[in-house]
This record gives C-alpha cells, sequence and structure tokens, in this order.
C-alpha cells in the first residue's frame, strides 16, 4: 500500500496464552488468525489475527517481556494499563460480534448510544473483555 495516508498498522497484546487468544479472536470475534501454526511449530515468536486487510493483532506472550529492549523500560510496558482499543464494524457485524461474545459468556457491558470516536457519533457500542482482560469497545456507525 503506497498511498502515503497514515494507517493503524497493528496493534500488540500482552497476553498469557497466544494460542487461547487466537481462538477467542477467531471464534468470538471474528478475526483471522495469522502465523498460529507457525507460533505454535516454534518458527515465529508470537501469532497474530486480522482485524481487516491492513491492521492486525499481535499476540505477544508475556514471557518475551524480558526481550523488549528496543527502547529503555521497555520491559516495563507489559501489563502497561491502556484503557480500550475500539474496533468499527457494520451494523450487522456488531449485532454478530455481541451473540457470539455473549454465546461464549464473555464479559460485556450495557449498549451506549451516540459515543463519540474517529467518525463521529457511533450509533450504538458496547465494551468487552478478552480472556487476558484485555478490554476492546466495538461500535457501529450509520
Amino acid at each position: 500500500m503506497k498511498d502515503h495516508i497514515a494507517r493503524l498498522d497493528h496493534v500488540v497484546l500482552w497476553v498469557r496464552d497466544p494460542e487461547a487468544s487466537a481462538d477467542f479472536f477467531e471464534k468470538a470475534v471474528g478475526m483471522e488468525p495469522v502465523r498460529l501454526s507457525e507460533f505454535s511449530a516454534g518458527a515465529v515468536p508470537f501469532p497474530s489475527v486480522r482485524l481487516n486487510e491492513e491492521t492486525i493483532l499481535d499476540l505477544m506472550p508475556l514471557t518475551m517481556a524480558e526481550r523488549m529492549k528496543m527502547l529503555p523500560g521497555s520491559v516495563e510496558s507489559s501489563g502497561h494499563p491502556v484503557n480500550h482499543v475500539c474496533v468499527a464494524l457494520p451494523g450487522d457485524e456488531f449485532d454478530a460480534l455481541r451473540a457470539r461474545l455473549e454465546e461464549r459468556g464473555a464479559p460485556v457491558s450495557d449498549i451506549s448510544r451516540d459515543s463519540f470516536g474517529a467518525r463521529g457519533k457511533a450509533t450504538r457500542s458496547f465494551y468487552f473483555r478478552d480472556p487476558d482482560g484485555n478490554v476492546f469497545e466495538a461500535r457501529h456507525y450509520d
């Protein structure tokens, strides 16, 4: 992609069990696993899940924290509080996501209306947690 527009490429989540996290994001959230078999075989240090054509979530094992030396203090980022990550979906995918999460017994919040985001006010939104306690918001705009 060479259109020179700033885009979100990836978010790295600290997780206890990358394979379990990939399973959750695939089956409950509807994301496609990336490099999962390579991770399971020990060929890559972490798997990812694909949000869309341009954006992935990396599922970084907490055991990798001690290797984070790219900047001073990086190792302390494991467990660093991030409020939440928000994904915007079409309305039908929003409803399907909520149904899958409820089927799996994942904690979900009540639905909010008209919350502000990157595209203005969202029609509906709700929050949920992954197995590692990371908080996500799902929303859709009309």
